[in-house]
């Protein structure tokens, strides 16, 4: 039996996509390990798979001035020597890595071992993480055309982003009865993000007058953020959080709302949803997702609303765009080179193992 292991973490995003591949894995007769922070998500997310979970120290690495820079080298050097040690007893013969800064200790004691590494960057310019990580891969994968120019040529490679396959079985009718909503009847999905939701959350409220009119609204609008005078709005229903119900609420969505981070639209490029995206502005982040919305309105998947632009009769306009143009976006989707990425990391894996 072939043995790989994975590392991801610090966000849910740095984990999901290592998740799509572990049927893949299986069905290639891969022993899978995984490693990840003492405590951190992705120790709670692998725990449902029965594999095998090895929990390092960590380190964050940042580009502003904090006293724990002084630090978390030293927890950074102590993951190193942990994941060199956890590496030598599994002896594995690849190891996949999808990013955040638990993967770079991990990376580089694999690279020091000679495994082959293949590492993962979801967002078009490749985070401070696995720019430390490139030069100890052999191949980097990428979701977006505009990032193979980033990337040495000879290890870059368009895959997009693996994509959990039970999101292509949902079940529409389930959908409805769930929702309680009429078969007659468009549906939008918005779905905020963690992130700085309040903006979305504000703008879809205030603009369910208009939109009610011609759709039904699904909204996933986070923790405890639910507006319960909207309860019994018909047409309107409300989460905070979905988890097995989201394959169905993506069978039910003709569009979709939703934040720019790399997996959530490369989850809607796999289900070839249009969709409308609201990216975090850069006073909230790094500007990656501004980058991936712009790469997906490039390639004729999305419109793009800019948070400063964002009011209710504004997103009532783009959505009405999107619905009304939606065969273009699900045919423009239907060309993408970013699919079928499972088979495409899949390859590399059995590339890197035979070499």
């Amino acid at each position: 039996m072939k043995k790989i292991v994975l590392t991801g973490g610090g966000t849910a995003g740095h984990v999901t996509p290592n998740i799509a591949l572990f049927p893949a894995l299986r069905e290639a007769n891969f022993e899978i390990h995984y490693i990840g922070s003492y405590e951190g998500i992705e120790k709670r997310l692998i725990e449902d798979y029965e594999i095998p979970y090895y929990g390092i120290a960590t380190g964050k690495f940042r580009r502003y001035f904090d006293l724990k820079n002084f630090t978390d080298p030293l927890r950074v050097l102590k993951g190193y020597t942990e994941a060199k040690k956890i590496l030598k007893q599994i002896k594995p013969d690849v190891l996949f890595s999808k990013g955040g800064f638990v993967s770079v200790p991990v990376v580089r004691a694999a690279n020091s071992l000679g495994i082959p590494c293949i590492i993962h960057e979801s967002d078009m310019t490749p985070g401070l993480a696995n720019k430390l990580c490139i030069p100890a891969a052999s191949k980097v994968c990428c979701n977006f055309p505009e990032t193979l120019q980033m990337l040495p040529k000879e290890k870059a490679v368009l895959t997009g982003s693996p994509i959990r396959a039970e999101l292509r079985q949902g079940n529409r009718i389930a959908a409805l009865d769930l929702c309680k909503f009429t078969a007659n009847k468009p549906v939008i999905m918005v779905i905020g993000g963690s992130l700085g939701a309040a903006a979305i959350n504000k703008t879809v409220r205030d603009a369910l007058p208009m939109l009610l009119e011609d759709f039904q609204v699904i909204h996933i609008c986070g923790k405890e953020k639910v507006d319960n005078l909207l309860l019994n709005v018909p047409g309107y229903k409300q989460f905070e959080y979905v988890k097995t119900e989201l394959k169905d609420l993506f069978a039910l969505a003709d569009v979709v709302v939703s934040r720019a981070g790399a997996n959530a639209i490369c989850e809607l490029l796999a289900l070839k949803k249009p969709n409308v995206l609201i990216p975090l502005s850069a006073k909230s982040s790094r500007g990656d997702q501004i980058l991936n919305a712009r790469s997906f309105e490039a390639q004729g998947f999305s419109l793009i609303i800019d948070e400063d632009d964002l009011i209710d009769s504004v997103l009532v306009e783009k959505i009405l765009e999107v619905y009304f143009s939606r065969q273009i976006y699900i045919d423009a989707m239907g060309k993408s080179d970013q699919l079928g990425s499972i088979q495409t990391i899949m390859k590399l894996i059995h590339e890197a193992v035979s070499k």
